[in-house]
């Protein structure tokens, strides 16, 4: 059984986790949780582990964490845990992933930090599309987290396309595909003409790309090609 304590701990001895996949931030929801934690303090402690150089390394409550230092807390609750990194970084995946609203980039940084993670211990994924679904999620197919994480090879700019929604997850696979200057030239086009694909034109593009065929010219005459919904 991993051995556990509770402390009160000073917020400024408080790391988040390195590169961990879920965004903080200030918004209308930041805005309760920072009023119910000056009302009432924090009700549920976060859980952190400690490091070598005598700080802690916030593994569940980045959200609290944040709303304390903006509420001019000096000092919260924890349980610290004795674990490795990659334990960690399971335990962190785990206990974020039931979250009502996740976006597609912090689930796909969330199953990509999870296999790494797993790798590191010996544990093995299979081939991430089949026998993902017992060690990676509980809720979705081993495919659909496949899917997940072939979006953490697209460029930051177009990844937030896909986290406004502009653009639909199987296409974003697609263009997942293209390498970065061939992205890079597909959100130059995306921006100027106020489009983005369709699946059928991000298979086009992808297909293009893995024959050494694809430019910003093609790119410009897919995109703009007259989708059958607008015949």
């Amino acid at each position: 059984m991993r051995e556990t304590k509770a402390e009160y701990l000073p917020i400024e001895k408080l790391r988040p986790f390195k590169d961990h996949p879920f965004k903080v931030a200030d918004n209308e929801e930041m805005d309760q949780l920072v009023e119910s934690i000056m009302a009432q303090g924090v009700l549920t402690p976060l859980v952190v582990r400690s490091l070598e150089s005598g700080e802690y390394e916030v593994i569940s409550g980045h959200r609290r964490l944040h709303a304390c230092k903006r509420a001019g807390i000096e000092s919260v609750s924890a349980v610290i845990t004795e674990m490795d990194r990659d334990a960690a970084a399971i335990a962190l995946v785990d206990s974020n992933l039931h979250r009502e609203h996740i976006l597609p980039s912090e689930k796909a940084f969330a199953y990509k930090l999870k296999m790494d993670a797993l790798k590191h211990q010996g544990q093995t994924c299979g081939q991430v599309g089949h026998k993902s679904r017992d060690t990676l999620s509980e809720e979705e197919s081993g495919r659909q987290v496949q899917r997940y994480i072939r979006l953490t090879n697209l460029i930051p700019g177009i990844l937030q396309m896909v986290d406004d929604g502009r653009i639909a997850l199987t296409p974003a696979v697609e263009i997942s595909y293209l390498t970065n200057r061939e992205q890079r030239e597909l959100l130059e086009t995306m921006e100027c003409e106020d489009c983005t694909p369709s699946l059928s034109q991000a298979i086009q593009l992808k297909l293009l790309s893995q024959s050494g065929n694809l430019d910003i010219y093609t790119i410009f005459d897919i995109l703009t090609q007259r989708k059958p919904n607008q015949q």
